[in-house]
Order: C-alpha cells, then structure tokens, then sequence
C-alpha cells in the first residue's frame, strides 16, 4: 500500500493520470522525508532565510508579493532581516506540519488547501509556489551533506509538486468564491414582497 500522497485529493478536470503518478509517494519515500527532516529541523530558522534569500536572488519578481521586502535590493540587509526570518519560519514551520501528516491524508490536504485559501487573500498567486520547493531543495541540500541523495531529492520534489497542487486549489476555491459567492437560501433571503402595515 502507498502512503498519504496517493493522488486522492479533488481533481480538477485537466488533471490527468500523469499528475497522480508524480505525486504519488513510496513507503519508503516517505520515510526519507521523515528521516531527513530531523537532520533539517535543527536549522530550519537557516533554511528558511537562505530559502527566501535565493527565491529573491534567482527570482526577484517574487518580492513584489512581500511587501516589506519589494524595495530591499540589499541581499545582506534580507539576510539579517527580522522579518524575512519570521516569515521564514512560517513556511518551515507549514513543511513541518506537512512532513508530521504523511500518514494523514485528510489532515495534509486540508493544511495545504487552507495554506492557497489564505494566499489568495494574501494576493501570492499560485505561480510562485514551485519555486519555493526547488530552493527548499537547494537550501537542504548542503545541511544534510552525503545523507543527500537523487532518490532522496526526488522525494522531496514529489511532496513539494503535491503540496502547490493543493494549494493553487484552495486558492482557486477562493477566488471562486470572492468572485463567485454562493446564493443566499431562501430562508436566508429578505422578503421582498411584505406588505407595509
């Protein structure tokens, strides 16, 4: 039996098999997420910072979403940057929750789909979200040193792909409904129709 990623969350209709393949995560997959995580946990402050730092440096329209870092040209000046931190540890700290829900398929899916709902409200559109998995990557790479392997990497790469699936899905769900909200019921309804007495 495969674990927690096993494609079952919502489909959207141009979604095809392939997609569940590339999210689908190994046993043994999952373990090495689990494994390599403890090894990362250690410096998630580090990865976080050196994480936003390199998505600024190798993608620079990604500020434009911060609004506290949108002027900042000085890469020192993010790195000692009390705020880049503390977002930093948001997204570690997101990583961490999903890493502890692996065997959770419910409970990932939610955490992931609530993460887009919000960055829809934050206005981060859904086209940045993969870049923060590759520099994850980059930035993990070096911490766990000759524990890194291209099965290892591969892992990772899987979760990241599943979890901005998700998460471009509650985005979307919210856009739809900000956009889009549900009629009113009947009863909910003002009547229209009451005669003035």
């Amino acid at each position: 039996m495969g674990c927690a990623i096993s494609g079952l969350a919502p489909k959207t209709p141009c979604e095809t098999k392939q997609d569940d393949a590339d999210t689908r995560l190994s046993e043994d997959q999952v373990q090495m997420i689990k494994d390599s995580w403890k090894v990362i946990q250690d410096d998630i402050a580090k990865v976080g910072i050196i994480m936003f730092v390199r998505l600024f440096e190798t993608h620079p329209e990604c500020k434009d979403v911060f609004f506290l870092f949108r002027d900042v040209e000085d890469l020192e000046r993010l790195r000692t940057s009390k705020e880049l931190r503390a977002h930093g540890l948001r997204v570690m700290s997101f990583i961490e929750k999903s890493v502890a829900r692996l065997d959770q398929q419910e409970r990932l899916d939610t955490l992931a789909v609530e993460l887009g709902r919000s960055h829809y409200r934050y206005n981060a559109p859904p086209k940045y979200y993969s870049y923060v998995g590759t520099e994850f990557i980059s930035a993990v790479q070096p911490i766990l040193k000759d524990r890194w392997t291209p099965e290892l990497e591969e892992a990772w790469k899987t979760l990241f792909l599943y979890l901005t699936r998700l998460m471009r899905q509650g985005y979307l769900q919210e856009e739809r409904l900000t956009h889009h909200p549900p009629a009113a019921s009947p009863k909910d309804r003002p009547e229209r129709n009451k005669a003035v007495l």
